[in-house]
């Protein structure tokens, strides 16, 4: 069960990462199953990241029809499935096991020296997928961004665009939130718009730092993820653990 309420708004806390997976993992299934009940299938977008590790593996094991859900990722580093840094490699073996292998996984890396390169192979590829996402899954980093979208990164304004297409090509300013992987691939604000369950999350008192500044005044492209949190439609469900 979620313990009481933060003191910031619209947060969530959780004992544990365990805790916040079994809280969630509920909801996020009964979404998924109502999707399928009404369209016949269901768009799951998901993160990388340690933060929903527990979670995925819990969801792997949930009674659903996986073999109707789409799972999209949110964003990937321009690195190889099998090599460090791939959250496709990530989602393989957390939730892409047990009952859920039955799922698709949609990745994002494409042929190309850069996500630019593979920017329309990338888009092709997504086109039969049924934007937005019945239920997506977001982290953010210390430097306040969501997905890939970096502060002030090259691509950054068409990642934050509130309409147009579904994925954009992002090259970070490198920091140490970025590593050395700076050319990244990620869905826009526009394919995320009205997605039916969004949640944020968190772990560490540094990101709760990170967000009461994100919640602070300042320009969104400083911390992109203010564009989602100054959002009336699409503001996420903020979950936090230590």
């Amino acid at each position: 069960m979620p313990l009481a309420t933060s003191t910031l708004p619209d947060l969530t806390e959780h004992a544990d990462k365990a805790a916040m997976a079994q809280a969630l993992a509920g909801p996020i299934t009964r979404a998924l199953s109502a999707a399928i009940a009404a369209r016949g299938k269901a768009v799951f977008a998901v993160s990388g990241g340690s933060t929903p590790e527990a979670l995925y593996k819990t969801l792997a094991d949930t009674d659903l029809d996986w073999s109707k859900v789409t799972v999209v990722l949110v964003d990937e580093r321009w690195v190889e499935p099998g090599t460090p840094g791939s959250n496709e490699s990530f989602l393989a073996s957390t939730l892409m096991t047990g009952k859920a292998a039955a799922a698709r996984l949609v990745g994002l890396k494409a042929p190309g020296d850069t996500p630019i390169d593979g920017l329309a192979d990338i888009t092709d590829r997504l086109a039969d997928i049924a934007f937005p996402p019945d239920v997506v899954i977001l982290g953010m980093g210390e430097d306040g961004h969501t997905a890939s979208w970096f502060p002030r990164a090259d691509g950054l304004d068409a990642a934050l665009a509130e309409s147009g297409p579904p994925v954009a090509a992002i090259r970070a300013k490198q920091t140490a939130v970025t590593g050395a992987l700076t050319d990244r691939i990620t869905l826009t604000r526009a394919a995320l718009a009205g997605a039916g369950m969004s949640l944020l999350l968190l772990a560490g008192e540094s990101k709760k730092r990170a967000l009461e500044a994100a919640l602070a005044d300042g320009p969104v492209a400083d911390m992109p993820v203010r564009a989602l949190l100054r959002s009336d439609q699409d503001r996420p469900d903020i979950h936090w653990t230590r």
